[in-house]
């Protein structure tokens, strides 16, 4: 397994300053959330992290070294990112994109899994049929829908087989229930390959039930981290997002269940007892 971390962590664009001054390390082999508002830093995080976006001051360091100091292909080895808003060049098959994957794994870039090695099939074999694109295969990315898109990026990213794996939204476009087997899928990575996982999610209830660890953002900073059960609150609802809400047992997973309020249902009576399943 591999570390990441960083320390006193500023991050702009332009002139503009998003990330100041955060310091944190992502749990090894665990699955870790990034959860806030809109525009409180998250993806400007997760790219930090990434290598995508270098720091004006403070370090991010992969397995005890400065990301920034390491040749490309050498982190592309390690850390796996799938981007919010990922693009891909036109007439590009399925398996194309997929194989792209393992370029970091090849002496020189293969643009098809055929020109790699069987251990190159296998990888991406694997990785669509884990995300049940493998019908997909031949077909064009830009003729896909949106969710058979993400899809498609996702089993990329599976397929470059790496001990950490960077998403951001990896749900978007996603229904209710390729969401939450998106989320199976990244989990059972997790379990099996013992891969450290971090993703950027909107869903706060999907984040809660599924995160080993929840990093809360607040303009630029970490507003709490930790357990789902410790980190969300009502409290913490309210100061991160602005939003009124009860917290309950999820009956399904004992996690944190958020219910929103709204202004209708802003009288409700607070929880007074919460018993979460550790």
């Amino acid at each position: 397994m591999a570390t990441l971390q960083t320390s006193g962590l500023r991050l702009r664009y332009d002139q503009r300053t998003v990330i100041e001054g955060l310091s944190t390390e992502i749990p090894e082999g665990k699955v870790t959330m990034i959860v806030g508002a809109n525009a409180c830093g998250k993806s400007t995080l997760l790219r930090g992290l990434a290598r995508l976006l270098k720091p004006v001051a403070g370090t991010v360091t992969l397995d005890g070294r400065d990301i920034h100091s390491r040749p490309a292909r050498e982190v592309a080895r390690t850390l796996g990112l799938l981007p919010q808003h990922p693009t891909a060049p036109d007439g590009l098959s399925v398996r194309d994109l997929v194989g792209r994957g393992r370029y970091p794994h090849q002496g020189f870039f293969r643009s098809r899994p055929a020109g790699g090695s069987l251990d190159d099939e296998r990888a991406v074999h694997e990785a669509m049929a884990a995300t049940d694109t493998l019908e997909l295969a031949e077909r064009n990315v830009d003729e896909l829908s949106g969710g058979q898109r993400q899809r498609v990026w996702i089993a990329m990213a599976l397929a470059q087989e790496t001990d950490v794996l960077l998403l951001d939204e990896p749900t978007t476009y996603l229904d209710l229930t390729h969401q939450v087997e998106v989320l199976d899928l990244i989990t059972d990575l997790n379990r099996q390959r013992g891969t450290t996982v971090t993703i950027v999610l909107h869903d706060l209830n999907l984040a809660a039930r599924y995160a080993d660890h929840i990093i809360a953002m607040k303009s630029g900073q970490i507003a709490a981290e930790g357990a789902a059960r410790t980190v969300i609150t009502e409290e913490l609802v309210r100061d991160v997002f602005g939003l009124e809400s009860r917290v309950l047992p999820d009956p399904v997973s004992g996690a944190p269940l958020i219910i929103p309020l709204g202004r209708h249902h802003a009288d409700a009576p607070p929880t007074t007892t919460l018993e979460l399943v550790p």
